[in-house]
């Protein structure tokens, strides 16, 4: 497999969804849409699930370039790096909403992102036992 190939099968989720993010975050505030009284469950919610999908994405690539790496690996933890990632990506992103007309950063998102990708990094790490107990391999 070509190294681009490779790369695009490891990143290529995680790239997709900070594609994703990065389209939402670049909506100007009069064309988000409005939820109601459930408004900030919903937006939220939404930051946690997109922060939880792309820190379990993180961790998936990292662990497919640790097993191609032939046992050199990575010097931090693929979890603890997925994390990085994640809030690092998080905190650009935050960066990135302050050039948009209506928006503005706030670390309070950065922190709902973070609390995101535990929740997504700790699901991935039970599923991954769940799949070792059974014998299966995991992704």
């Amino acid at each position: 497999m070509s190294n681009i190939a490779a790369f695009f099968r490891a990143w290529g989720w995680s790239l997709l969804i900070m594609t994703v993010i990065f389209a939402f975050s670049s909506l100007p505030s009069n064309e988000i849409p409005r939820f109601g009284w459930v408004d900030f469950l919903v937006k939220k919610g939404g930051h946690m699930t997109g922060y939880a999908l792309l820190a379990a994405a993180n961790l998936r690539a990292l662990q497919l370039d640790r097993a191609g790496d032939a046992g050199g690996g990575h010097k931090i933890r693929p979890y603890g790096l997925a994390f990085l990632i994640a809030v690092l990506y998080s905190a650009t992103d935050e960066w990135h909403q302050s050039f948009v007309p209506g928006r503005h950063p706030t670390l309070t998102d950065i922190g709902i992102d973070a609390l995101g990708a535990i929740l997504g990094l700790s699901l991935r790490a039970v599923y991954q036992l769940k799949k070792q107990k059974s014998g299966a391999q995991p992704l």
